[in-house]
């Protein structure tokens, strides 16, 4: 049978529903409606036939009695899921449903896989991300979180843009792996016979355009690090980045609790939501508290990033955290934090003063250079955004770079590369800046209320089957 090349579809349930709320049981409309989407629920009763058919925008029942309805066998016959455009009266039967009184319909194309259990949906795992299209129109609660997700993109546009913000796109494919301390994805390109990497972060390329003059910018766009897939990571995800000319790390924590706050208003209507069954709280202004406060808090004892190297990393082995050899006191601090009083942050809260050692773009704090202005945002115990006032003495940038160089020579993996081009740009001279990153899919989860960044990703990284 040889599926139509289109239907003149000009009605969704959604609309229907809420149009012909009015109509009593049992109930003509005398209006007709051509409707489109997947059956989902088929029962034949005698000389009746109902179906269940769900488009994008909700589900409306199909009604069909054989000597009215065209190929009324034929239809009593549809697979689940099988894709119908359907030709009707809008009418309300006499058990009180909403149903369009099928004349005539055609099968758009057919369905030749089980759309599973009808209260459970697809509960195989495998199945769910690997033929996420299935899932997607199995499981309503799949499709509810990825809506969420759209709108959510379409808020933090809109926020972004009021605020000033003009949207650009920069490189994916990048000759060094820089803007994050990541490890890269490599790829070759033929033609150039070089060597590029997909992008571990836009920053440097965004704070080049601030060199430029674009004195406020932002891009919503796919970075990629090479790292383990998990609940709450995913190879390839999407980053919110934002620089502000003149702006410092003060100004940024007061915009992205703004800007998150506004979002989930936007979204879910208020900054007071409930994630995982436990009250969260998104309302501005969030919490302020240095790392070395949080981590001494949670160890009992007080730590700085002046405390002896070898004090903190006693305190790591206390944990069964293994410390490298080129760790020093910064980076044991931020790992004694990380282990320690990361996942007890569970209303959105800034942590500040990160040490030098793990900031290599960070602008030392102005009260204490061994510190940075920068700051990451926790929520649920997870890391939600990152930013800080912006390096911009080129010398210093190089130092640092250096330092990093070093460290990758050490044996340490995720660092970063020296950036020649962007140690140029800042020569030309960089204002005052201040920047932020936003995972996307974790604030996605957020908002969607769930707890694997899978099921706010249309179609997460697998590993391949293999034949």
């Amino acid at each position: 049978m040889t599926s139509p090349y289109q239907f003149a579809h000009d009605a969704y349930a959604a609309a229907l529903q809420t149009s012909f709320a009015h109509l009593e049981d049992g109930e003509e409309s005398g209006e007709s409606a051509h409707v489109a989407g997947r059956v989902m629920l088929l029962r034949r009763q005698g000389r009746l036939a109902f179906a269940t058919m769900r488009d994008s925008t909700g589900e409306i029942q199909l009604f069909a009695l054989d000597g009215v309805a065209e190929n009324f066998d034929e239809f009593s016959k549809l697979h689940l899921g099988d894709w119908v455009g359907v030709v009707g009266e809008i009418v309300r039967t006499k058990r009180g449903e909403l149903s369009v009184k099928v004349a005539t319909f055609e099968r758009l194309a057919e369905a030749r896989h089980n759309f599973g259990d009808k209260w459970a949906g697809i509960t195989d795992f495998d199945l769910r991300y690997r033929h996420r299209e299935a899932d997607l129109w199995a499981n309503e609660t799949s499709r509810r979180s990825l809506q969420r997700r759209s709108d959510m993109i379409r808020a933090v546009r809109e926020r972004c843009w009021a605020a000033g913000f003009m949207e650009v796109e920069t490189p994916i494919l990048t000759p060094v792996a820089s803007g994050a301390s990541a490890r890269p994805f490599v790829t070759h390109h033929n033609a150039l016979d070089s060597d590029f990497y997909l992008r571990v972060a836009p920053e440097l390329w965004l704070k080049r355009l601030v060199v430029g003059g674009f004195e406020r910018v932002f891009e919503l766009g796919r970075v990629f690090r090479n790292e383990g897939v998990s609940p709450r990571h995913n190879p390839e995800f999407t980053m919110l980045e934002l620089y502000a000319a003149y702006w410092d790390f003060e100004d940024m924590m007061s915009f992205t609790e703004e800007l998150v706050a506004g979002v989930a208003l936007d979204v879910l209507g208020t900054t007071e939501i409930e994630y995982q069954g436990r009250q969260l709280s998104l309302s501005a202004p969030w919490a302020r508290r240095p790392m070395a406060e949080l981590t001494s808090e949670a160890l009992g004892v007080e730590v700085s990033v002046h405390t002896p190297r070898d004090v903190l990393a006693g305190y790591l082995g206390e944990r069964g955290v293994e410390v490298h050899a080129s760790w020093g006191a910064g980076r044991c601090l931020a790992e004694l934090f990380e282990n320690s009083a990361e996942e007890g942050l569970w209303d959105a809260t800034f942590v500040t003063e990160y040490p030098v050692e793990v900031s290599p773009l960070s602008r030392r704090h102005r009260r204490d250079a061994e510190l940075t202005e920068r700051f990451e945002s926790y929520a649920a115990g997870r890391e939600l955004s990152n930013g800080f006032s912006e390096l911009n003495d080129p010398d210093e940038q190089r130092s640092r770079f250096e330092d990093q160089a070093r460290l990758a020579a050490a044996g340490q993996d995720e660092t970063m590369a020296i950036d020649e081009d962007y140690i140029r740009a800042l020569e030309w001279g960089l204002p005052p800046t201040a920047g932020l990153g936003v995972g996307m899919d974790r604030l996605a989860v957020l908002l969607a209320d769930e707890s694997n960044l899978r099921e706010v990703i249309a179609f997460p990284t697998l590993k391949p089957v293999r034949d």
